[in-house]
Order: C-alpha cells, then structure tokens, then sequence
C-alpha cells in the first residue's frame, strides 16, 4: 500500500505536470466501489473537474488532492494498488519500465482520466486494480479541505504537522492506549500516513519491539520514538520515496526476503532478520536489535506453552479469571483442564472430561446374540404358558387366569388375543 513516502512522490508530479493548467478533458468510469463508495459516480467527478483550472495540490498522510479554481475538489486514496500515472513520466519507481518498452496508454484498470488544454498536452490517470482506493469530491473552499472528512479524523501528519506531533504530543498518545506499538502507528486516527513498511523503519530505527505494549516504553524510549518517527518520514519524502536512494543501513533494503528462495534471512551485519504478525499486518523484526523491555502483545509464543506446561495442574490466576475472549486466559484454562494428575492425585482426581474412562462400544455379533437370547426366552415363556392352559382345560377360574396371562400388550396399549399369542408361539390349540 502507497505510504506517506509514495503519495508525496505522486504530488510532486502531480504540482509539476497539472498544476496551473486547465483540464480540457476528463473521463471518469462508473466504478462503484472506487466512486461509489465516498458517495458519488464517474459522472459526477467527471462533470466537476471539467474545464476547471488546477490550482494547486497538496497531502495529509495517505491522501491527496487537488485544488481546482472553484469547488468542489477532488480527494484521492490509493488503498492498496492505487497510483497516479502520468505520460512521459517515471512517477512508478518499484517497478522500473526497460528504456526500449512503449509504455501502455491508457494504463490498465483506469479509473479517472484527465488531458489539459495547454501545450505541451499533459495526460495522467489514476488506476487502481483492485479497487480498494477511493475519489471523492468535497465541496468548501481549497484551504479548508483539511476541515472536512475523513481528513479531519485522521492524525497529524509527521512531516506537516511538526508543531502538533511533538515528543510530549506522543508520549501522551502512547500512554493513553493499551495496544501494540506498531498497531497504534498503524492507526491512522493517531498519525497519518504510516503504513507497514515505515512503521516496521521507524521501530527498527529506534530499536523497539513492535508488539510491546505501548503504555510500557520509558520517556526516553518514547523521545528516540519521536526522533525516528520524524528522521524516517522525511527523509523517506525528501527522496520521494526512490528506494535506490534510501541509506544503506535501513531495514527497507533487507525486508523483502520473506517466503522467496535464497533470499537473505539476514542483515549485511549478521543480524538475523525475523517477521511476525502485528496489527494484522507482517511486521520485519531484528530481534537482536528490538528487544522487549515490556509487557507484549500477540497469540502465545513458543516459550509461553512451555511456561504453561511447566505450570500444569496450578489455579488459573485472577488476571486469567477476569480475561474475555480466546485470548491467553481461555487457553490456560484448557491446559490447566487437560493436565493429569500426580500419582499422589489419581485416587481423588475428579472424572474430568479428558481422563473419564470411554464407554466400550458394542460388538455387533454380541448385540445379535443378546437380541436373539432374548427372543429364545419370551418363545419358552409363551410355551410354558401354553402349557398351563392346556393342564387347567378351557373351564372355570383357570381359564380365565391362563387367558389373562397369554394376553400381550402392544406399542399403542392395546392388548392381543391369546390365540395370536399361541400362534406367535408355534402352537395352535388343539
């Protein structure tokens, strides 16, 4: 995703090639995410931008715009693959073109277009292939845009906004949250415009770990927190954000071996090079470098488990008791729950649900043998009851005895005469 660096790179061309200049036309798609989705359409933008003067342009973070001679003003968001490309104009600089390639106009997946009236004729478009970028037009006067939304929910940017963002202004930022310090960075309701990579710069620059709680640094970690943070921001814009020219010893030019065969797992130093997951984001890591000197964030790491199985069978601690969700506390409950007892313990152990003994499944032959016993004995109680019917006869008191005996009850409650019994029995009165 196109950072602070990348978007001052972007309006840096854009002041270059558009600024002062008339757009004489603009073609806009009817995209409904990248328009549709900040409340208006291609067609709207498209009528707003043209014939209108740019006057100038100017960014906060990961916006940009442009301030034309009337309002509204277009306000752009590159959100992950978004990117301004002008004719003639190496403005991508990742991804450098061969001399000899014709460059492809109008570039893929464009979504804006606009070509001036002056000469030369300026072209430039904005693309974006996954769509996650935005173009919204507000409507207020060009030095009020930084009033309106959504550039007034963000954060001071740290190369604009030095006067706000001071090391007081910062140290009260970290301790008023509870969160990994690099997911604070990554907010950009805190600050504007770090994305993954100078975020993973700037804690590598001032030697913090980034999933350290971000209430737990000291003053004077905090004061060499502000001194990166503003070092790595401006020099990365001053350079406008041309990696070739990055010094030697940032982590950017040694971060990208993650997952790539015989990429280097190591800086030029030895220092090994590790990534993690923070903020929801891959983080790079020199853990020889960034050491914990705090409480940290994250799932349980390797020696957590190995701190839990050393501590089986112990009470779950109140600050366990208290935690919510599937964090560390639920899991050491499960632990705690599935450790054995002691041989001192086994006799008194509760069946628990992890040492219950298991219930034996039956064997099928067994069950047919049991359900074929069973019919072997009502067939013998039937016959010795025919039996008896035949001693007594079919006269008096013991007639009706044998009769009440060989009557057979249902499923709905509903008794069977004694003949469909005999019958059932294999022997039919004589």
């Amino acid at each position: 995703m196109p950072e602070i660096a990348e978007v001052a790179r972007v309006v840096h061309f854009l002041r270059k090639s558009l600024v002062g200049k008339t757009l004489a036309a603009v073609k806009a798609q009817d995209d409904a995410n990248v328009f549709g989705k900040v409340g208006t359409t291609g067609a709207e933008v498209q009528k707003a931008l043209a014939g209108k003067k740019v006057v100038d342009a100017g960014s906060q973070g990961k916006y940009f715009w442009l301030i034309m001679s009337s309002p509204p003003h277009p306000v752009f968001h590159f959100g992950m693959t978004g990117w301004f490309y002008i004719r003639g104009e190496k403005t991508v600089h990742y991804r450098p073109k061969n001399s000899d390639e014709v460059e492809e106009w109008p570039p893929k997946y464009w979504k804006l277009m606009v070509e001036t009236d002056e000469q030369p004729k300026v072209e430039a478009a904005y693309a974006d292939s996954r769509r996650f970028g935005r173009i919204r037009l507000v409507d207020c006067a060009g030095e009020d845009i930084r009033k309106t939304t959504p550039l007034k929910e963000n954060g001071p940017d740290p190369v604009i906004d030095k006067d706000i963002l001071t090391a007081e202004w910062l140290e009260k930022k970290l301790r008023s949250k509870h969160v990994p310090v690099k997911a604070l960075l990554l907010d950009q309701a805190n600050i504007s415009g770090i994305g993954n990579w100078v975020g993973d710069e700037v804690l590598y620059n001032a030697r913090l770990h980034p999933e350290q709680y971000s209430d737990t640094f000291s003053s004077d970690q905090i004061k060499q927190l502000h001194k990166s943070l503003l070092y790595i921001c401006q020099t990365a814009v001053d350079l406008l954000a041309d990696s070739s020219k990055f010094p030697d010893d940032w982590l950017f030019n040694h971060r990208w071996g993650k997952g790539k065969k015989d990429a280097p797992t190591t800086l030029p130093n030895g220092a090994k090079i590790t990534h993690l997951t923070v903020g929801g984001r891959t983080s790079c890591v020199v853990p020889s470098v960034q050491k914990k000197t705090g409480a940290v964030a994250g799932d349980l790491k390797k020696e957590e488990k190995e701190e839990l199985e050393a501590e089986e069978g112990t009470e779950v601690s109140e600050e366990s008791k208290g935690a919510k969700g599937k964090g560390p506390a639920s899991r050491k409950r499960k632990t705690v729950a599935k450790s054995e007892p002691g041989p001192d313990q086994q006799e008194n152990a509760p069946l628990l649900a992890t040492n219950r003994p298991k219930k034996p499944k039956p064997n099928p032959k067994t069950k047919a043998n049991i359900q074929g016993t069973k019919k072997e004995v009502k067939e013998e109680v039937n016959e010795s009851q025919d039996a008896e019917v035949l001693q007594n006869g079919t006269g008096g008191k013991s007639k009706s005895v044998s009769s009440a005996q060989n009557t057979e009850k249902t499923e709905g409650g509903h008794t069977k005469p004694e003949s469909q019994v005999r019958r059932r029995s294999g022997r039919l009165p004589k």
